[in-house]
């Protein structure tokens, strides 16, 4: 197979929520395998400081500052990469929260707002891409689910809720979109070593129990996202559509 499949030189993707974490590494791979990058966060600040981060490392990088979970804001933002950056080719829905809390007692607000940044925005962002990829006759979206779109853990339902909304919607993008060109998956992350994750990484009861939950034994390290992601970028997984790729260390393989 050749190495050029997974060249994505003169493609341009948008990645949400790419300030920090997942979404930066993301980000960072998918600029080391050729393509031109366009960081979105909520503050233009620390979204410029990870553009500048990737400008260092020789990344062609812009910045697109938008609230995701705003519908209209989400509009203008996409209509403003087209016009004035240029068509985008891959789209990573990366961007989400984590709300803990007993369900009981989880208050209706916070489910709402868990519901809006993780599955609303996949909506609001896909369905503008996707508007815009539908005339060209091709395009990649890549939605980020995760393992708790599989298995439930105590205090995180809604999260659980949301995460599962985003593996099915991702299969009905495919059912819609496919036939446009568009290849729509998503990738399932385990347990990674993210600030969304600090509070479980501090505690030694959950970091003991991980471990031995996870057949490699460890936490997973974010760049060891971004060979799925570049593979759902490229040409090589041009058949390939409606599907979620868990990349979790095997825990979802093993009682």
């Amino acid at each position: 197979m050749s190495i050029q499949l997974f060249d994505l030189s003169g493609r341009l993707a948008l990645v949400t929520g790419s300030s920090q974490g997942i979404g930066y590494s993301l980000a960072l791979g998918l600029g080391r395998a050729g393509a031109a990058v366009v960081l979105n966060g909520r503050t233009q600040e620390r979204t410029a400081q990870a553009r500048a981060a990737l400008a260092a490392d020789g990344i062609t990088a812009h910045v697109a500052a938008f609230d995701v979970t705003d519908h209209t804001a989400v509009r203008a933002g996409i209509d403003g990469i087209e016009r004035d950056i240029g068509p985008i080719d891959i789209l990573v829905n990366n961007a989400g929260i984590q709300r803990r809390a007993p369900l009981e007692e989880y208050s209706v607000e916070t489910w709402h707002e868990v519901m809006r940044a993780n599955l609303d925005s996949v909506f609001y962002v896909g369905q503008a891409v996707a508007r815009h990829m539908i005339p060209r006759g091709q395009g990649k979206i890549i939605n980020i689910a995760s393992l708790q779109s599989e298995a439930a853990r105590y205090s995180i339902a809604p999260y659980t809720a949301s995460k599962g909304a985003v593996k099915n919607l991702t299969k009905g993008m495919c059912t819609d979109w496919a036939r446009h060109g568009l290849q729509v998956n998503a990738i399932g992350p385990g347990y990674f070593e993210t600030p969304l994750n600090q509070a479980l990484i501090e505690n030694p009861q959950f970091d003991a129990w991980l471990k031995n939950r996870t057949p490699t034994g460890r936490w997973g390290r974010t760049e060891e996202l971004q060979g799925a992601c570049i593979f759902l970028a490229s040409a090589a997984s041009s058949f390939v559509n409606g599907q979620v790729i868990y990349v979790d260390g095997g825990v979802l393989a093993t009682l």
